[in-house]
């Protein structure tokens, strides 16, 4: 498997552990009786601030999925992985930990943190897109 279709895979599974954590403490508050099940805000404002910035952490990766994994299937697709393999499991690497400095913390150093890290994957996926695109000129 190739790097960019591995660092896919990551992403994937980093957004399905997401998944399972928020619908886990879900759960756990419906069987304690703490929640009825139909009272869960999509932001998790009700329960927690960490709930709920592990719902919007959650909600960041959906929003950068469908540009990387178009990238990055194109690229296979096209037989131009080797434009993506350097840089995918650095884009991977960049989204994991914007995620957790989210979930951790919301003081102006994580912010400032989660932003550069926010970049870095914008950068990477601008360059991308140069790449691939420069191919079409060809």
């Amino acid at each position: 498997m190739s790097p960019s279709a591995l660092a896919l895979v990551g992403y994937t599974a980093w957004m399905l552990l997401l998944s399972i954590w928020i619908i886990g403490w879900r759960t756990v508050l419906v069987f304690a009786g703490r929640f009825p099940a139909n009272a869960f805000t999509p932001g998790q404002e009700e329960i927690s601030p960490l709930a709920q910035r592990l719902s919007r952490a959650h909600a960041n990766c959906y929003e950068n999925l469908p540009m990387f994994a178009a990238l990055v299937l194109v690229a296979i697709a096209t037989g131009n992985a080797a434009i993506t393999d350097p840089l995918a499991r650095w884009l991977l690497v960049a989204r994991v930990a914007q995620s957790a400095v989210h979930v951790v913390s919301t003081s102006v150093m994580a912010v400032n943190v989660r932003g550069t890290l926010q970049w870095i994957q914008l950068l990477i996926m601008a360059y991308w897109v140069v790449q691939l695109g420069l191919l079409g000129f060809q």
